[in-house]
């Protein structure tokens, strides 16, 4: 058989990412593995932005573009961290009083899907990052110490505390100067989030991050399935 007849006959699953970082990611650690359950990914920015947040309405508008595209399946993965509470994403004003992060992302990616079409959101796979990608890099000590010399990390002791004080390094919270990204920056010295977030993710490996991160390895475990 052709690679293209190959192709052909594969699900096709198109990752609508919020960024570079979220691009990357998704071509070094998740396209091979998809590959093994015959799923072809595809990984567009949110294209009114060229990455970066937008407006439900406008995303909205390019999920349902994709899902209108044959037979794609479509899933978002885009960060909590960030969204405006201007972006009126369904639900999101009843979701700010559900204090669990994990229940408030499963009910904010249940109203997501509801808002979309009936006739395409069997297809659609909502997700949303608790609170940023970065915060799956937390993983283990040793991927750090491997990729980096003791001048290039700022405070090693403090990046110790915080994986070992977040078994679960999802939870890692969303303020302006402590959420996942902002503190890679200032512990990592020159850190860039797309071409060290990749490094470190793929170093790490998709099972170990699967592994502690429970509602993105929930997201994995149904894309697998469609």
């Amino acid at each position: 058989m052709e690679v293209n007849q190959i192709i052909d006959n594969m699900k096709r699953l198109i990752i609508i990412c919020e960024g570079q970082t979220e691009v990357e990611f998704c071509k070094d650690v998740l396209l091979n593995h998809f590959l093994k359950f015959d799923i072809i990914i595809q990984t567009p920015l949110i294209k009114k932005s060229g990455g970066g947040i937008v407006p439900w309405n406008t995303l909205k508008t390019q999920i349902q573009n994709h899902l209108s595209e044959g037979n794609n399946f479509v899933t978002t993965f885009i960060d909590y961290y960030g969204i405006p509470d201007k972006y009126n994403y369904p639900g999101w004003n009843h979701s700010t009083k559900i204090p669990d992060k994990n229940s408030r992302m499963s009910f904010l990616e249940q109203e997501m899907k509801k808002d979309i079409k009936h006739k395409l959101n069997n297809h659609f796979i909502p997700y949303i990052q608790l609170h940023e990608f970065e915060g799956l890099l937390f993983n283990n000590i040793n991927v750090f110490d491997e990729n980096f010399n003791d001048s290039e990390l700022n405070t090693r002791d403090e990046l110790v505390k915080i994986i070992e004080t977040h078994s679960n390094p999802e939870l890692i919270n969303n303020g302006p100067t402590t959420a996942p990204s902002k503190r890679l920056q200032r512990i990592v010295l020159g850190y860039h989030k797309i071409v060290h977030g990749s490094i470190l993710a793929e170093e790490i490996g998709l099972q170990k991050i699967r592994d502690k991160s429970p509602r993105f390895n929930n997201w994995i475990d149904n894309l697998e399935q469609i």
